[in-house]
């Protein structure tokens, strides 16, 4: 791991040269080689110092390798008008390592540390490059939120320390039981990913956040909540058989009303923030099924999620940056005047209703599997999440490409083949990679 943590600082100079390209190349380079170091086995490789790798941590950190690259890619604005951007470079980069550190940290205080050191750059791109004036507002919700739910985990890991003498992941089988700790460690992570009635940050931080601060967000920040849960059910076995129930409920419901919120919503962006909290709701429904099934469906969904919605957002910023508005009521009848975006709008908006051949498909067919062979009742709430998911993504499309043009549309340019390229670098592994499903079922 220390070989990829070492390459990753050497580009740091690329990015004070302001070599945009160069760095971009390197970083989908580097995104190959680790792809090809790829081992068929559930156990840890590259193991150096603290950090080692499993399948869930490899796949996590191919996702934050590909995003980041992709981030550099839909960030040309900055690049044109040199807005800062050897600063955004920077913490780009530095925003990378942290979460390259986090997913391989193989002790849970090393991945507490990078869980918390991965909020500061994004807290920086959000409040330098954000659009509006209430980014600062936005940026506060994402820093309180998460670090309210943080300090009782830490306090929580120096008790289990304490106790057990040990935090290596391999060693964590000494089981808590009480219900204090539980929500002590387990709530930090049901922020981030996030749960109904604790995402009030995300939709807010979403629409104040530049394009690229919108692809980590929903890329792989909300991917550190699931991966630490993933972690921590281990120790939670005997009290999260009792509890889980009360968070599986409260995730559906909420996955319900969140599909709901979603059908009444006018900016695009705030509208696949939403639908982020409902596709998230079902995959910590599966991953406190403590499931085979529900672990590696919430996987799937994580990655599949990662992608699509990444690339949603990179389309409704090139919408933005022609029409310069996110309002449906203002981008209507595109089909007439961007056939060809016209095509990756249902492409995407296909694949985040779950519509074969994506990737969401398989990671909802074996979550769906997993929660009902938890409760059976919830096949009621889990039929009404689908059709709602349907819903507002149809919504979304019909909206945004029928009806009349908006009169106060002045001429713009069309879509050049760097914008082609990072939507196609989006889409392509969402849907090819169903044709090596089984990949994400290594891990237990």
């Amino acid at each position: 791991m220390m070989k990829f943590l070492l390459v990753l600082v050497m580009m740091t100079p690329l990015g004070f040269l302001n070599y945009f390209w160069l760095l971009q190349f390197s970083m989908i380079f580097v995104s190959f080689m680790f792809l090809l170091t790829f081992s068929l086995n559930y156990m840890y490789m590259y193991i150096s110092y603290c950090f080692g790798v499993d399948l869930i941590s490899y796949l996590m950190i191919l996702l934050s390798f590909w995003v980041c690259s992709l981030m550099v890619m839909a960030s040309g604005k900055i690049y044109l008008t040199r807005f800062w951007s050897q600063l955004f470079i920077f913490v780009l980069l530095i925003l990378l390592i942290s979460l390259l550190m986090a997913f391989s940290a193989l002790n849970l205080f090393m991945f507490y540390v990078f869980f918390e050191v991965s909020l500061i750059p994004t807290l920086m791109l959000i409040l330098g490059w954000g659009y509006q004036p209430e980014r600062l507002q936005a940026g506060i919700y994402l820093l309180f939120y998460t670090m309210l739910a943080s300090l009782p985990m830490m306090v929580t890991i120096f008790f289990y320390y304490y106790n057990h003498g040990t935090l290596e992941f391999f060693m964590l089988d000494k089981e808590l039981n009480e219900i204090l700790l539980y929500l002590c460690m387990n709530m930090v992570f049901y922020v981030k990913i996030p749960l109904f009635f604790i995402h009030l940050w995300l939709p807010k931080a979403h629409v104040e956040a530049p394009v690229s601060g919108s692809m980590i967000l929903a890329g792989i920040m909300l991917k550190l909540g699931g991966y630490g849960l993933m972690r921590m059910m281990v120790v939670f076995m005997s009290i999260g058989m009792k509890i889980n129930s009360v968070f599986i409920g409260l995730s559906m419901i909420g996955g319900l009303m969140v599909s709901l919120i979603c059908l009444r919503q006018s900016d695009m962006k705030m509208l696949i923030a939403y639908s982020s909290v409902a596709h998230m709701g079902l995959a910590v429904s599966g991953i406190l099924t403590m499931s085979f099934w529900g672990m590696s469906g919430a996987l799937m969904m994580m990655i599949a999620h990662g992608l699509c919605s990444s690339g949603l957002f990179c389309l409704t910023n090139l919408n933005y940056e022609r029409l310069g508005t996110r309002s449906l009521y203002l981008n209507k009848g595109l089909i007439n005047i961007m056939p060809s975006l016209s095509l990756w709008w249902f492409l995407f908006v296909s694949s985040n209703m779950a519509a074969p051949p994506s990737l969401n498909l398989m990671g909802e067919i074996m979550l769906i599997n997993s929660i009902l062979s938890y409760e059976s009742l919830n096949m009621i709430i889990l039929m009404m999440v689908s059709f709602l998911g349907a819903a507002y993504s149809l919504y979304l499309y019909a909206y945004s490409q029928h009806g009349k043009i908006y009169s106060g549309l002045m001429a713009f340019c069309t879509v050049n083949f760097r914008e082609y390229l990072l939507l196609l670098m989006h889409w392509l592994p969402l849907n090819v990679l169903i044709l090596k499903g089984e990949l994400m079922c290594l891990w237990l």
